[in-house]
C-alpha cells in the first residue's frame, strides 16, 4: 500500500513538473513571437500575445512594459499608460519606464502643477525608489545574516580587537537590516494597496460628494492619473497631483 502511494506521489509530480515546463516554454515561445511582431511593427499581434502571456498568471515589469509600449502603438494611449505605471510599482528605479510615462502623458490632456514636497519628503521617495521590494528584502535578509555572523564573532572571539569591530559593525549592520526590511514593507505596500488609478472616461465631473446630484467640482479628462483615497458604493473619492479632491464613478477610472 505504501509502495503504491509514493508510486502515486512520484506520478504526480512528473505530471505536475511535465505541466510547468510546457507553460514555461509556451510562454518562451508566445514572448519571443510577440518581440519578433513588434519589431516587425505588427503592433496589435504583438499586443495579444503579451496578453497571452499575462493571462497565464506571469506579471512581471518586463512585460507590463512591453503591453505598455505595445498599447501606445496601437493607439489605445489610457491602456499604455495604465501598463507602464503597472510596471513602475514593480520596477520604480528603471529610467526607461519613467521615460516612457512622461512621452505617453503628453497625449493627456488634463495638465497639472504637482504640490511642491519637503525635501526630506522627495529624498526618502527617491532612496525608497532606488530598489523594488524583493531587492529591498534581499538586503535586508543580507544584512541580518551578516549581523548574526558578526554576533558570533564578538561571543566567541577572545581577540578584545575583534569583538569590538564586530560589535559596531553588527550595530550598524544591524539597522541597515531594519532600514532596508522597512523600505521593502513600502514598496509592497504600494503594490498591494494599488491605490493610483487612471481615468477611462473621455470626461468627467469630479463631484463634491457620492452621488450624481451633489456640486460639480472640476473636469478631468482620460489618460490621468489620480489617487483613490475613500470608496462608498460605487463612487470613489480620489486626490489629484495638485491636491485637489472629488468624487467620481468607479466606472471612470481602473486602478494601477
Amino acid at each position: 500500500m505504501r509502495g503504491k502511494l509514493i508510486k502515486i506521489l512520484i506520478v504526480t509530480l512528473m505530471v505536475f513538473s511535465s505541466s510547468l515546463l510546457n507553460a514555461q516554454d509556451t510562454n518562451t515561445r508566445l514572448w519571443e513571437k510577440a518581440n519578433a511582431a513588434y519589431l516587425a511593427q505588427n503592433y496589435q499581434e504583438a499586443l495579444n500575445d503579451y496578453l497571452q502571456i499575462l493571462k497565464t498568471g506571469n506579471a512581471s515589469a518586463k512585460l507590463y512594459f512591453n503591453i505598455g509600449n505595445a498599447y501606445y502603438k496601437t493607439g489605445d494611449y489610457n491602456n499604455a499608460i495604465l501598463f507602464l505605471e503597472r510596471a513602475k510599482l514593480l520596477a520604480p528605479n528603471d529610467d526607461n519606464i519613467d521615460f516612457n510615462i512622461q512621452f505617453v502623458n503628453q497625449h493627456v490632456v488634463t495638465k497639472l502643477e504637482p504640490l511642491p514636497q519637503p525635501f526630506f519628503v522627495r529624498w526618502q521617495n527617491s532612496l525608497v525608489n532606488l530598489c523594488s521590494s524583493d531587492q529591498w528584502a534581499y538586503f535586508s535578509v543580507f544584512a541580518f545574516v551578516f549581523f548574526l555572523v558578526l554576533a558570533g564573532v564578538f561571543i566567541f572571539s577572545k581577540v578584545v580587537l575583534f569583538r569590538r569591530i564586530s560589535f559596531i559593525t553588527g550595530i550598524i549592520v544591524f539597522l541597515i537590516s531594519v532600514v532596508t526590511f522597512a523600505f521593502a514593507g513600502k514598496q509592497q505596500k504600494k503594490i498591494n494597496e494599488r491605490s493610483g488609478a487612471i481615468v477611462f472616461c473621455p470626461r468627467v465631473t469630479v463631484k463634491s460628494a457620492p452621488t450624481s446630484t451633489s456640486t460639480d467640482l472640476f473636469l478631468i479628462y482620460e489618460g490621468l492619473k489620480v489617487n483613490v483615497t475613500d470608496s462608498i458604493g460605487t463612487w470613489k473619492e480620489i486626490r489629484l497631483a495638485d491636491g485637489n479632491e472629488g468624487w467620481l464613478p468607479d466606472s471612470c477610472i481602473v486602478k494601477i
